[in-house]
């Protein structure tokens, strides 16, 4: 069986190349390919019924870009992977491509057979990011949690752990020997300060930050 891919690329050599690398395989086939998303994003669009299996794109390209094409396929067409091959590993675009189900992340300066096994991976139902993808987004990952932490007080750590260990206000306002108003101020602070929305954002955060023994 043939798997049915898209792909996008506004650079020329880089789109033949990879033209001509997914020709050779014999359960692989090029059913579309355009400079831009918004050019696969109206084929998407004229063709519902068709069978697409993975879209391949580029970040920047003229109007429509990879990550905005990205979203539009995993909000539309949820069942089509996708695979991001850029020259820009900036850990907010790759943050950005995480929280929106993208299937694999890969640099361009990716070999193919490396392309190849993204593509394979991908295809077979896993996901696939390249390991300077993946160092990336770990330092910086890792950067934001420690800024985050400099950012608390011990204080508002204190009030943070328990919030997550359900603890109501009275009783962290008892365990910290505080009145409940000043509880109160701590939690709305903390709130704006680690841009959540409620008591279950606080918690997971506080799992996050390695608060919880």
């Amino acid at each position: 069986m043939k798997h049915n891919i898209i792909l996008a690329d506004d650079h020329k050599l880089f789109l033949e190349g990879l033209i001509r690398l997914i020709t050779q395989e014999k359960d692989l086939h090029v059913q579309y390919y355009a400079h831009n998303g918004q050019l696969v994003m109206n084929y998407l669009d004229q063709h519902p019924g068709e069978q697409v299996d993975l879209v391949i794109t580029d970040i920047s390209m003229p109007d429509i870009d990879g990550i905005t094409l990205n979203n539009y396929i995993k909000e539309k067409r949820p069942e089509i992977s996708t695979l991001v091959v850029s020259m820009h590993t900036d850990s907010n675009i790759i943050d950005a491509l995480i929280q929106h189900n993208v299937d694999g992340f890969l640099s361009k300066n990716a070999d193919s057979d490396e392309l190849l096994e993204a593509i394979k991976t991908i295809l077979k139902g896993g996901k696939y990011f390249s390991e300077a993808v993946k160092q990336e987004y770990l330092k910086s990952v890792f950067n934001k949690e420690k800024e985050t932490l400099e950012m608390l007080t011990s204080r508002e750590k204190d009030v943070l752990k328990l919030i997550a260990e359900e603890y109501t206000t009275q009783e962290i306002a008892d365990k910290l020997f505080l009145s409940k108003h000043t509880i109160e101020s701590y939690r709305k602070t903390l709130i704006l300060k680690l841009k959540v929305r409620n008591l279950a954002g606080l918690t997971r955060y506080a799992v996050k930050l390695g608060l919880l023994s």
